[in-house]
């Protein structure tokens, strides 16, 4: 039955799934573990009435559902969301969008805390690598959803958890080998819950692969560790993640015309020497680690009512090292030096980028349930301290006897604090009418100082204070449907990025003495309104839901320059993401599932500017200021108008007597729409729609370990990614520039393949 499993998916679809699926028989232990730990993530998570869209993924499901443990990678099945690899393989730099929505605009949080970085915004998922095989269960919120801490969800939301504690010991062990030098193990080991009521549990994972194009490498690690104890009314929890990553560099991608002529040419670290042969620096990596810590207590003083708060301290180090060919000594600060009488104004150069930073919070939340009424309040604060650090290391003008230690590029440093509080209810009214109210206040304060890498001070300090109401009704007509109706006020504040240049420009306005723009940027809002259907029997499961994004001043790259050059991120107006999704699971027959998703979407910007660099000729290249151009109603970049998938699991032989009955057959397909990577709505600025199938296959054999126990297993599983071998890229990037002379543009194009037709082998042995 367990080797079925892998296509749980099909069953975590929609948002009530779970709750139709049948349920294991207990003890009065793991109960007791279950009830607490569910206090730790219930502030973030929504309950099976709570009116938001929402869907539930499972530990099994995590485990099975691919080797490559990426959570984006796992993720990519469910409604709305399309996952990314640069590498092209699945390991190494993932991201994912929900709706259209960003990384920067997802909130990701494990066990309550926040594991957005402070500034960007963003999750990166390499820093973590694995984690879907150390997390328990995963709730993915589309839409606002419910009060989170941490940066504001802006798009979705992704809680995560660890913390869950069997009542018995277990082991398992795991080995995946794939194309492309891919190799996954990992190991997981815990002790139960044992007559004092402690509990220990760790696990450990390492990855690697080449990657599908040149210098797609990774070596990524993580480590978890938990250390409980819980009694009636009582649970402490110790928690440690580690993830560890040195990857090859990849975000720069590649030309069409290479694409035509090297799928998997990559430019990182390219240079020439002295004859005019091309090398490529060996170095060319980013390197972090990072480290998180944190400690949990949990008080039920009734049956009702229960109390818990997390202490959370991480600490994030890392760099990335690039080789720089042909540039100015000024850009790093340098005097052109004179060797030999003769002056030098460029050269090569190797250079290390790095950051250090450290980030604490405390969350801590009140929480009261009974038959009819649930009441969550809750209180956050954290800081976040983050060094940015430029350092040479070598140039080829300079050479090795030159003491770079002796020369500091840049030094900049942020400062983050926020303090946010929120209180949700929900009341039953009657036996079938759920109202809820969801209230968050957020307040942000920002303080940036020292020079960026061109030497201007980042000087600026700025605050922010945000009010994010939600509300909403939930009908259930029967213990199988339900309809549900919210509405939600979302605010996000810009990120760093969103503002680095609008300072750089106001600082280096002002030493040229000319008026400089000034940090003219506003936080982003959206009205979030949620409508949906949902129906759950024993072998059939439906949902459609409508939601409307409504969005004013929404971030976007418009290519628009400051007075001295630099590009600037501006408020758009009016801009919206409105859709439905419908998803659906059939157990058609015994041996037999089907299901799929499907959403729809239009995502537009009402009134669009988009600004070029212009030049007077082809020829000169004379910098003439701007070139705009207005568009009305066009679609918002990386914003596709469809996605779909499709699935069906086999398990001929489940009538079989023994293990037999265990081996299953999957295969699914993903189709995601066509994309434009810019904003004007422009085919020969688009990615093409594609389709990609998987196939898996898999076996489970009992092993025998105790004969007063339950039976380990050692289970086979054999995967076929992009099976029908699609040559496709899934990203991609833009520059451009306009040149009045020819009445022409000029254009620099990004993308990332993606790699054909791959396979994987995996056994797991649970013990």
């Amino acid at each position: 039955m367990r080797g079925f499993l892998f296509i749980a998916a099909l069953s975590a679809l929609i948002p009530f799934s779970a709750q139709g699926a049948g349920k294991e028989a207990t003890s009065p232990d793991t109960e007791k573990v279950e009830k607490l730990d569910s206090v730790v993530v219930s502030s973030s998570r929504a309950g099976k009435d709570t009116p938001v869209t929402y869907t539930m993924v499972g530990k099994e499901t995590l485990r099975r559902s691919n080797p490559l443990n990426s959570l984006p990678m796992n993720l990519a099945l469910q409604p709305s969301v399309v996952s990314v690899n640069e590498g092209g393989t699945g390991l190494g730099y993932s991201k994912m969008t929900v709706r259209g929505s960003k990384g920067s605009q997802i909130n990701v949080t494990l066990n309550g805390i926040t594991l957005n970085d402070a500034e960007s915004q963003e999750v990166f998922w390499v820093n973590i690598p694995a984690l879907s095989s150390m997390i328990s269960s995963v709730q993915l919120q589309r839409g606002l959803g419910t009060s989170a801490n941490g940066a504001g969800a802006f798009g979705a939301s992704i809680n995560m958890s660890t913390a869950s504690v069997g009542a018995e010991p277990f082991a398992t062990a795991e080995m995946s080998l794939g194309s492309y030098g891919t190799y996954i193990g990992s190991f997981a080991a815990g002790s139960g819950l044992l007559k004092s009521g402690l509990y220990f549990n760790a696990a450990y994972s390492r990855g690697l692969t080449d990657g599908y194009i040149r210098n797609a490498y990774a070596d990524v690690q993580s480590a978890m560790a938990v250390l409980g104890w819980i009694n009636e009314r009582n649970s402490l929890r110790l928690t440690w993640l580690m993830g560890d990553q040195r990857t090859g560099i990849t975000w720069e991608g590649i030309s069409l015309e290479q694409y035509e002529s090297d799928r998997r040419y990559n430019p990182a670290g390219e240079y020439y020497d002295q004859f005019g042969n091309v090398h490529y620096y060996d170095n060319e990596t980013d390197n972090y680690a990072q480290n998180h810590l944190q400690l949990n207590y949990t008080r039920s003083f009734t049956d009702r009512l229960a109390w818990s708060t997390t202490f959370n301290y991480t600490r994030g180090d890392g760099y990335y090292e690039n080789y720089k060919a042909g540039k100015s000594f000024s850009k790093y600060l340098m005097a052109d030096p004179v060797i030999d009488g003769v002056q030098y104004d460029e050269g090569d150069f190797i250079t290390k980028e790095a950051l250090a930073n450290d980030y604490y919070v405390l969350n801590t939340d009140l929480r009261y349930s009974s038959d009819r009424l649930k009441l969550t309040g809750g209180l956050n604060l954290s800081r976040y301290d983050g060094d940015h650090i430029g350092s040479v290391l070598w140039s080829n003008v300079l050479g090795d006897s030159f003491d770079y230690d002796s020369h500091d590029w840049y030094l900049n440093r942020g400062l983050k604090h926020e303090a946010g509080a929120f209180l949700r209810g929900e009341l039953l009214c009657g036996e079938r009418l759920n109202v809820f109210a969801d209230l968050q206040y957020r307040g942000v304060w920002l303080d940036m100082s020292g020079p960026e890498d061109d030497g201007v001070l980042l000087d600026h300090k700025d605050n922010w204070q945000f009010f994010n109401p939600r509300a909403g009704l939930s009908y259930r007509w029967s213990p199988s449907s339900r309809v549900y109706a919210s509405a939600a006020l979302g605010h996000r504040e810009p990120g760093r990025s969103d503002i680095k240049e609008l300072i750089l420009d106001a600082n280096k306005a002002a030493s040229a003495g000319v008026a400089g723009r000034g940090i003219d940027i506003r936080p982003e809002k959206m009205l979030d309104i949620e409508a949906g259907y949902e129906y759950a029997s024993e072998k059939l499961s439906l949902s459609a839901n409508m939601y409307l994004m409504e969005y004013w001043d929404m971030l976007l790259e418009t290519g628009k320059l400051t007075d001295v050059g630099y590009a600037i991120k501006e408020n758009v107006p009016r801009s919206w993401r409105r859709g439905i999704e419908l998803t659906a699971a059939w157990q058609a027959l015994r041996w037999l599932q089907v299901g799929g998703n499907m959403a729809l979407s239009t995502n537009k910007i009402r009134n669009y500017t988009a600004y070029y660099e212009k030049y007077d000729n082809m020829n000169d290249w004379n910098y003439l200021g701007q070139h705009q151009v207005e568009f009305e109603n066009t679609d918002i970049l990386m914003s596709p108008s469809l996605v779909g998938m499709a699935s069906m699991t086999l398990r001929p032989f489940v009538s079989s007597a023994g293990s037999l009955n265990s081996a299953y057959l999957t295969w699914n397909g993903k189709y995601v729409g066509k994309q434009y990577y810019d904003n004007t709505m422009s085919d020969d600025r688009s990615i093409p729609s594609y389709f990609t199938a998987d196939l898996s296959v898999g076996y489970e054999v009992p092993v025998s370990r105790h004969p007063e126990r339950d039976e380990g297993s050692l289970s086979f599983s054999f995967h076929v990614h992009n099976l029908f071998n699609r040559m496709y890229y899934a990203d991609a990037w833009l520059w451009r520039a306009y040149f009045q002379q020819e009445d022409a543009y000029y254009s620099e194009v990004g993308i990332y393949p993606q790699a054909p037709l791959n396979m994987m082998f995996k056994v797991t042995w649970n013990f």
